[in-house]
């Protein structure tokens, strides 16, 4: 569907239009109480900004906006693996791209509409030749945006194969921060974690508020519990609820990257709704996967 086409079946009169950013289709949100951005490659939710606020997703400056190249930043989407591909001679003789393939495949606009203040926003996405080349023939994702004063995220993962599907997904949300260093994370407290940091050695619970102060990736598994981001800095709360999520992932890596300023690991810290490792889902045929991530703000008292 081109530009116009999408304008034409999708867009809403001062909320909703698409246009092209260095070459990717983008989706331009702006409702009376929030904007927001999305971008077709990877169904990729690169900003959302209540009215009056600050942004709650942190996007890289240095991030790649080019067609098959995973974009740094807001919320990719991670099917169907998490992290490394475990198959090492999954395509050409190679493990499949990080975090699988979704992130970097174009998704189809398929709803809009725009429901009191919430705009509703529904992509889905297919098997495609890259897909296929992986081994992934029988499966359709719809990923759900509601959009407004808070933000909820939906993943459907359905199987339409015979057999079982097994896979892992992610969230994997980047949210700004005005110094990282003054953030602490609550919800953890009780649960134990692999530390990717130290030779994926698993690590006993903490018994205390997650704080920052170098590299951190931590998977912690078999967990549902409500995450809550205290910014000390920009004195506000970032409330993550999830639902069909068991695992959570708490990422900075505390330094540049090649997507990555020298300086902008420490405006964001990801907190992410996963299914991943023991917590990999197994999907019966002829059935339905919805994972739920819903976030919401609130002020600090100064």
């Amino acid at each position: 569907m081109d530009l116009k086409q999408l304008n034409d079946q999708f867009g809403i009169p001062e909320i909703l239009h698409f246009d092209e950013h260095a070459g990717l289709t983008r989706a331009v949100v702006k409702t009376p109480v929030a904007s927001a951005e999305i971008y077709l490659q990877g169904a990729h939710l690169a900003a959302w900004q209540p009215v009056g606020g600050e942004p709650v997703l942190y996007m890289s400056k240095k991030s790649d906006f080019a067609v098959g190249k995973p974009i740094r930043g807001g919320v990719p989407i991670a099917f169907p693996w998490f992290a490394t591909d475990s198959k090492e001679d999954r395509f050409e003789g190679k493990p499949g791209p990080s975090h699988g393939f979704a992130r970097i495949q174009d998704w189809t606009m398929s709803f809009a509409a725009l429901s009191g203040e919430d705009l509703h926003l529904t992509f889905t996405l297919g098997p495609t030749e890259l897909s296929r080349q992986m081994g992934f023939d029988h499966f359709r994702l719809a990923f759900e945006l509601v959009i407004g004063r808070s933000l909820s995220m939906r993943l459907a993962v359905a199987n339409e194969a015979a057999t079982p599907l097994k896979f892992e997904e992610a969230l994997h949300t980047y949210f700004h921060v005005g110094d990282v260093r003054q953030v602490y994370v609550t919800g953890l407290e009780p649960t134990g974690y692999v530390d990717k940091t130290d030779n994926f050695r698993a690590k006993p619970a903490a018994e205390a508020p997650l704080r920052f102060t170098q590299f951190t990736d931590r998977v912690y598994a078999n967990t549902k519990a409500t995450c809550v981001i205290h910014d000390e800095s920009l004195k506000r709360t970032i409330t993550i609820e999830k639902q069909n999520s068991d695992t959570t992932v708490v990422f900075n890596p505390w330094r540049e990257l090649p997507d990555l300023g020298p300086d902008e690991w420490q405006e964001f810290v990801c907190v992410e709704t996963v299914n991943a490792g023991p917590n990999q889902v197994t999907l019966a045929s002829k059935s339905t996967h919805v994972m739920q991530s819903h976030i919401t703000l609130a002020k600090m008292e100064r």
